[in-house]
């Protein structure tokens, strides 16, 4: 049943699902640029012949042509799997296994900053977090609809004669969580957060540094309710969301995802559902796009599509309104007349997963991650080892502060140390330590973007750090 289309042009007659120009005419041959040349097997069978697959773009101006190129360069400088070599940020190995990236201690600082970010903000929000284990019988998943809609991106082993699974998502957990007690109605709404590692398979030619992994924390929490909460509780999500983005510095664009054709639950549940996630958005007054088919295949969502500091989109959040799951896992409370009653269940996350979003956020700072989140905040420079000791007293007195410090006392000449610091290890602070500061008691400090140098006492300079780390400036 499928449509199958041809584009001609000229004497050459092209398959393909297009679109084609009308006309080549419209390509001035100045802004056209081959961008890649590879082999590759007809339909991917290596005993076949090889092809020659050829990749190049074109613009009607060759303005837009220099702009786009510009722009590829500049993420070429900002590539996550490069800076997180060169900062320490995370690594991979063949022997470990591909898409499984294994985070180093800088990299993991940042982690736990954002694990703690997020964590502190839903507790002020009256969320509760719980976790669940990574593996579950498939009897768990065939019950959520996994097993039936997404089994080929699940793991699963045999263990006692039973197949197990390696959890793809936490929200069975979740659901087990709620079901485990009796609820009133006077407890809803019931947020409950886990930060928890999930595995999906994906195809090796898929996988891409941090961007796309097979195993990955997710920032999910799952939200029980009565249908009067729908707007209000979709309100204060999409808030939540709102000022993490916001404290990062990206702009997004909203997109509302209805019924996939892989799908369950019935047509009456599904509209309520994507009425619901409408008119919570309306009612904010936020603009949003119709993308039709894509939602989750218990429900519709919607989706955040960030924007970074070079242009680039990507979609990160996400909140799905789901009638299913509560009712394949038997969820009830009890209402005001003591009659039991079903909740409605939110999914949502806010990074989507931490490995991603620091992989984004690596390329949005240009590894220039501001001072609350870098992984080492100040570097103490040593100019000579005359002033070594008041060096040591200042490392120590910002260990003491908890400030992530580090001590720079090799024998090496400042202003390669400084090179270093600013442009390699990207520091937000440099401490430059001489005779003079050693003698006055007081701190030489420069900053990451400038050359210029500014003298304070050390305890102005700590109090400056640890207000911005406080007030994750």
């Amino acid at each position: 049943d499928a449509h199958i289309s041809f584009y001609k042009q000229g004497e050459f007659t092209d398959l393909c699902a297009g679109p084609h120009l009308d006309s080549t005419g419209r390509i001035k041959g100045n802004a056209i640029k081959l961008t890649a040349c590879n082999a590759a097997y007809w339909r991917g069978d290596s005993k076949r012949e090889t092809l020659q697959r050829i990749y190049g773009v074109a613009f009607p101006k060759k303005e837009e042509l220099d702009e786009y190129l510009a722009k590829l360069e500049e993420a070429k400088k900002r590539d996550h799997r490069k800076l997180g070599r060169e900062l320490g940020l995370f690594m991979t190995d063949e022997l470990v296994g591909r898409g499984l990236p294994m985070f180093l201690p800088k990299g993991y600082t940042v982690w736990r900053i954002l694990e703690n970010y997020i964590r502190d903000k839903e507790l002020k929000l009256g969320y509760q977090h719980v976790l669940t284990p990574c593996v579950g019988t498939v009897d768990l998943y065939k019950t959520s609809g996994h097993w039936d809609h997404y089994k080929n991106n699940m793991y699963s082993t045999v263990i006692d004669d039973e197949i197990y699974c390696i959890k793809p998502m936490n929200c069975p957990g979740g659901v087990m969580v709620y079901r485990a007690q009796p609820h009133s109605y006077k407890e809803l709404p019931m947020r409950v957060g886990e930060l928890g590692l999930v595995h999906r398979h994906e195809l090796k030619g898929a996988l891409h540094g941090l961007f796309r992994v097979r195993c990955f924390t997710q920032d999910d929490a799952h939200i029980f309710m009565r249908r009067d909460q729908i707007e209000e509780e979709i309100m204060g999500v999409v808030h939540l969301i709102n000022e993490v983005y916001q404290k990062f510095g990206f702009k997004y664009f909203i997109e509302l995802s209805t019924r996939p054709e892989d799908s369950m639950g019935s047509d009456e549940d599904w509209e309520a559902a994507t009425q619901g996630l409408k008119g919570a958005l309306d009612k904010l007054g936020l603009p949003y796009t119709i993308n039709e088919g894509d939602g989750a295949f218990y429900g519709p969502k919607i989706d955040f599509h960030l924007e970074d500091s070079i242009g680039r989109t990507w979609q990160c959040g996400t909140i799905q309104l789901d009638f299913q799951m509560p009712l394949n896992f038997g969820l009830e409370y009890v209402d005001e007349n003591g009659e039991k009653q079903r909740p409605i269940m939110i999914h949502r996350v806010c990074f989507g997963s931490i490995e991603r979003f620091i992989g984004i956020l690596t390329e949005h700072f240009a590894g220039k991650f501001p001072v609350w989140l870098a992984p080492t905040q100040v570097k103490v420079l040593l100019v000579s080892e005359k002033s070594e000791a008041w060096g040591q007293e200042v490392y120590e007195a910002l260990k003491a502060a908890k400030v992530r410090v580090e001590f720079d006392n090799r024998n090496e000449k400042i202003g390669y140390k400084i090179r270093q610091a600013q442009l390699v290890d990207r520091v937000p602070y440099m401490v430059i330590i001489g005779e003079k500061e050693a003698e006055d008691k007081t701190v030489s400090l420069r900053y990451r973007d400038t050359t210029a140098t500014e003298v304070m006492t050390l305890d102005d300079f700590i109090a400056k750090v640890v207000t911005e780390t406080r007030e994750r400036a």
